[in-house]
C-alpha cells in the first residue's frame, strides 16, 4: 500500500470533499458541503497559505493532508501546521499515515519550512502513539487556544 502523496488540484474538489466529510462526521465536527467547499477551493486553487496533498493513488485516494503555512520567528522562518489528516478506516493501521508524517516533513523542510506542528485529542492515545513515533512533541509549557472570528 502506498502512501505517495499527490497536490491536489481544483479538479479534486469531489474527491476530497467526500473525504473531508467523513473525517468531519468522525470527528464530531459540524459543517456543510457549501462550508468546506469553500475553505477548500482556495487551497486548491494555489492560495498561498496552504496546500492540500491526496493520499495514495490520485484517483482513488486513501486519505489526505491539508498544512497551511505560517511564520513564525521562534523557529526563524516560515512554518507549517498540519490542519488535518485522514486515513480511510478501511486501510488503517498499515502504516499509510507513518509513512506521510515521515515523508511530508522532509518535503516541506526542502520547500524551506523550519518546523511543522500539529494538534491532537488529548484523549486520543491512538493518534498520540502516531505522532510521537513520526518525531513530534508535546510542547509541555504550551496549550494551543482558539477564538472564532
Amino acid at each position: 500500500m502506498s502512501a505517495a502523496l499527490h497536490l491536489a488540484r481544483p479538479e479534486d474538489i469531489e474527491r476530497l470533499l467526500g473525504l473531508v466529510a467523513a473525517f468531519h462526521k468522525e470527528e464530531g465536527l459540524e459543517s456543510t458541503d457549501e462550508a468546506r467547499y469553500a475553505a477548500l477551493i482556495p487551497l486548491l486553487e494555489g492560495i498561498p497559505h496552504g496546500c492540500i496533498y491526496l493520499i495514495g493513488p490520485a484517483r482513488a485516494p486513501l486519505g489526505y493532508v491539508i498544512v497551511t503555512f505560517g511564520w513564525s520567528v521562534e523557529f526563524g522562518g516560515m512554518d507549517g501546521f498540519v490542519d488535518e489528516i485522514y486515513i480511510r478506516p478501511a486501510v488503517r493501521g498499515r502504516g499509510i499515515a507513518t509513512e506521510v508524517l515521515i515523508q511530508l516533513p522532509k518535503a516541506l523542510a526542502a520547500a524551506g519550512l523550519t518546523a511543522l506542528h500539529l494538534e491532537v485529542d488529548r484523549e486520543n492515545e491512538t493518534a498520540q502513539r502516531l505522532y510521537t513515533r513520526t518525531g513530534f512533541r508535546p510542547r509541555e509549557r504550551y496549550m494551543l487556544m482558539s477564538k472564532t472570528l
